[in-house]
């Protein structure tokens, strides 16, 4: 990377067929412009939390009620606890992000060694929020309840991770996803069928800070804040930056640990003042790189130019992403896609 080049960052996911086939073209396509590099949350991970719907069933204390229809995507099955059974027999199994995490770090230092990666590049594994598996996949009168439970064992997760992947190489990126749409949509007005749109931004934050300072200080940490990608559309179309913004600073003061980058998506048809205004008032810490999510196909490499222009305006020094994870995007674009990416890196900042 170039003391000129704009950072790029890499969500998540990406449309390929698997962690080795990412690596590489990410490798070949953005070089030292991206600091960290996904494994593309291939596979059954392709659809983010869908595949932990496999997880609740096996879950010791649940049993299956109704099912949930996300917005644009595939019915989820909901789980309620069973009658008689406490919250302390409540016990989940693997959730399976350390079998996918070990697996593609061995893909990504192949491909490292091999030099198609640079040296100082770190692998990045991407998490959800406790809430998020928990909101998809239970009624919402047993959110509050199971969630301890399950953010208990996402926190057994990150421990054999960290223990199987030099910290040196590591940086773990929370996705923030469902807190963002519930509260968007309550400050908004609007109706979320199927959420547990009680829970208050305070136990929000809480969960988010704990399972961050969780997280040993010498690896990476991110947070990606999210309205969801169903069809490019967001669950909820934020109307600007202000509750970003919000959470952001809540989650700096909560997180007693270096927080290394911030992701906040831009809608596409978005390049006017009154969206990224409230980035002003935005106080990440020295050392926390702030990434928007302004690359889009759509409008191609003008768009890109006037959303940052407008940015610029607000706020000083930012990395360019797209505003969520590439998976759902039909696998013939991600090359067009990706040379976007080494396109607006190399529009400087």
């Amino acid at each position: 990377m170039t003391a000129t080049s704009r950072p790029i960052l890499l969500v998540g996911g990406v449309a390929m067929k698997s962690s080795s086939e990412v690596f590489e073209a990410l490798g070949a396509a953005l070089g030292n412009h991206a600091r960290r590099l996904p494994d593309g949350e291939t596979g059954t991970r392709s659809d983010w939390i869908g595949w932990q719907g496999a997880v609740f069933a096996k879950a010791r204390g649940l049993e299956p009620e109704g099912q949930h229809l996300i917005p644009g995507g595939p019915p989820f099955t909901l789980h309620r606890i069973k009658p008689g059974v406490s919250v302390s027999d409540i016990q989940f199994g693997p959730l399976g992000y350390v079998a996918a995490a070990t697996q593609s770090y061995l893909d990504f230092t192949q491909i490292r060694a091999a030099g198609k990666i640079p040296a100082t590049t770190r692998f990045q594994v991407s998490l959800p929020t406790p809430l998020a598996p928990c909101s998809a996949f239970l009624v919402p009168s047993a959110v509050p309840m199971v969630w301890p439970v399950y953010e208990r064992r996402m926190l057994k997760e990150v421990d054999e991770i960290a223990n199987a992947i030099p910290h040196r190489d590591l940086a773990l990126q929370w996705d923030i996803a469902v807190e963002m749409v519930v509260l968007e949509a309550r400050r908004t007005g609007k109706k979320l069928p199927g959420f547990a749109t009680d829970i208050s931004m305070e136990a929000m934050v809480d969960s988010i800070a704990r399972v961050s300072n969780h997280v040993p200080a010498d690896i990476e940490l991110g947070l990606h804040l999210c309205y969801g990608d169903r069809g490019h559309k967001h669950i909820i179309e934020p109307p600007d930056t202000s509750l970003m913004v919000e959470i952001s600073n809540r989650l700096v003061a909560a997180i007693n640990r270096p927080i290394n980058w911030l992701h906040m998506p831009v809608p596409r048809e978005r390049d006017d003042d009154a969206y990224f205004a409230p980035l002003k008032n935005l106080k990440l810490k020295s050392g926390t790189e702030l990434y928007l999510g302004l690359i889009h196909l759509t409008g191609g490499i003008e768009g890109i130019k006037r959303r940052i222009a407008t940015a610029q305006r607000f706020v000083a020094n930012f990395g360019a992403a797209t505003e969520c994870g590439l998976s759902r995007r039909p696998p013939e674009t991600m090359g067009e896609v990706l040379a976007l990416h080494r396109q607006v890196a190399e529009l400087g900042s």
